[in-house]
C-alpha cells in the first residue's frame, strides 16, 4: 500500500499514514457495539476494500488529460504501467491503490493514429469484471473550452464512448471543458480572484449548453458538462491555479457507485489552491462530502436504519451511525475538506 498523507481531523486524534480504509478498522475495532455486529461490519468493510474504481480519460491533445489527473489525485505515489495488454499499451495505467485511472493518448494527431487509439480506447471500455460487468466505472472526457474544433470529441462520444457503454453511458460519462480561462483567449479571467467575470461566466455557459445540446440532439443523452480550468505552467510565463476542480470532483463521485468512493477519498490531491477557487452555484464541497460519507455509512449500517443519533453540526453528515462509531475515518474524511477546501 502506497504511504498516506497526513490528515488534520477535529475527532480523536492524528492519524498518521494511514488510509480511511484502515481508520474505519480501528473505529468498528474500538466501538461498544456486540461482537457479532463487529464482525458483519467487519465482513462489509472487507467487501468495500476489495473494491476498484476505474476511471478512464479521454480527449484530444492538448485538452489538458494530464493535467487534469495530476491537479485532482496524488500522482506521486501512482504505480505506472501494472499490468497493459500489449494490444492498449498506448493507455498509460496508473494504479494509486484501489483507484485505477487509464489515461489515453490524445487524438487528432493524425487519422492512422486516431484509428490505433479508438481500437484500443474500444477494447478497454469492453473489458468486464469478475462478475462479468464493464470494468469501466465512468470515463471523464476532456475538452478544450477555448477551442471552436471539437468535432474530434464529438465522434469519439458518438461513435465510441456511447456505443461501447450503451444504457450506462449517461451515468458513467462525464464531459470537462478545460482550460475555461482562456476561453475568450485569456481576456475576462479576474487574476488575483482566480474566476472568470460576469462575461466570460456568461461565455462559458452559453458554451456549456451548447455542447449539452448538441449531444441531446445526436443521440438523446442529456450530460451536462462542467467548466473548469485544471492548472498548468505557462510557458516562460506564471503557474495557473485551478479552478471549479470541487465541482468537478463532486459530479465524479456521483458517477462512482457508493461501494467504491472511498478509494477517491483516499487519494485526492492536497494541495489547497487545487480545491479553493470556484463558480460557488452550489456547496460542491458539500455534496462530494456527503457522497463519501454515504459510502462510510454504508459499510457500518448496511442500509438499516437503527443507530446512535449523531449531530450533523459536528460531523457534518445527516442520520445516524450504528453503534456510536463516530471515530478517525470520518474525522478524516472532514479533515481531508477541511484542510483542503478552508
Amino acid at each position: 500500500m502506497s504511504e498516506k498523507r497526513e490528515r488534520v481531523i477535529e475527532i480523536g486524534t492524528v492519524p498518521e499514514n494511514k488510509s480511511i480504509y484502515e481508520l474505519l478498522e480501528e473505529d468498528i475495532m474500538g466501538s461498544d457495539i456486540g461482537e457479532a455486529q463487529k464482525t458483519k461490519q467487519l465482513s462489509r468493510l472487507l467487501a468495500i476494500r476489495n473494491k476498484k474504481v476505474n476511471l478512464m480519460i479521454v480527449g484530444s491533445t492538448g485538452s489538458g488529460k494530464s493535467s487534469t489527473i495530476n491537479a485532482l489525485f496524488q500522482m506521486e505515489v501512482a504505480r505506472v504501467g501494472v499490468g497493459v495488454e500489449p494490444e492498449t499499451a498506448g493507455i498509460s495505467r496508473f494504479d494509486l491503490d484501489n483507484l485505477i485511472i487509464w489515461d489515453t493518448p490524445g487524438l487528432g494527431d493524425g487519422v492512422e493514429k486516431d484509428k490505433k487509439i479508438t481500437r484500443d480506447i474500444i477494447a478497454k471500455l469492453n473489458e468486464t469484471d469478475e462478475q462479468g460487468r464493464l470494468l469501466m466505472d465512468m470515463v471523464l472526457l476532456v475538452m478544450d473550452a477555448s477551442s471552436k474544433d471539437l468535432g474530434t470529441s464529438y465522434d469519439l462520444l458518438n461513435h465510441v464512448l456511447i456505443p461501447c457503454l450503451g444504457s450506462e453511458a449517461e451515468k458513467r460519462i462525464l464531459i470537462g471543458l478545460n482550460q475555461s480561462d482562456i476561453a475568450m483567449k485569456g481576456t475576462h479571467w479576474k487574476e488575483e480572484e482566480n474566476e472568470p467575470d460576469e462575461i466570460l461566466k456568461e461565455f462559458l455557459e452559453k458554451k456549456a449548453g451548447s455542447v449539452r445540446d448538441r449531444i441531446r440532439e445526436a443521440t438523446g443523452l442529456v450530460i451536462e458538462p462542467v467548466c473548469y480550468c485544471a492548472g498548468y505552467k505557462e510557458e516562460g510565463g506564471q503557474q495557473r491555479k485551478p479552478y471549479n476542480l470541487t465541482k468537478l470532483l463532486y459530479h465524479i463521485v456521483k458517477r462512482i457507485p457508493k461501494e467504491k468512493r472511498l478509494a477517491l477519498a483516499d487519494n485526492l490531491n492536497d494541495e489547497e489552491d487545487n480545491w479553493r477557487y470556484d463558480d460557488h452555484e452550489e456547496n460542491y464541497r458539500k455534496g462530494a462530502e456527503n457522497g463519501f460519507f454515504d459510502s462510510i455509512w454504508d459499510c457500518l449500517s448496511d442500509g438499516a436504519e437503527t443507530g446512535s443519533e449523531i449531530g450533523g453540526e459536528i460531523l457534518g453528515i445527516p442520520g445516524r451511525l450504528v453503534g456510536g462509531v463516530v471515530g478517525g475515518a470520518v474525522g478524516a474524511i472532514k479533515g481531508i475538506f477541511e484542510t483542503i477546501f478552508d
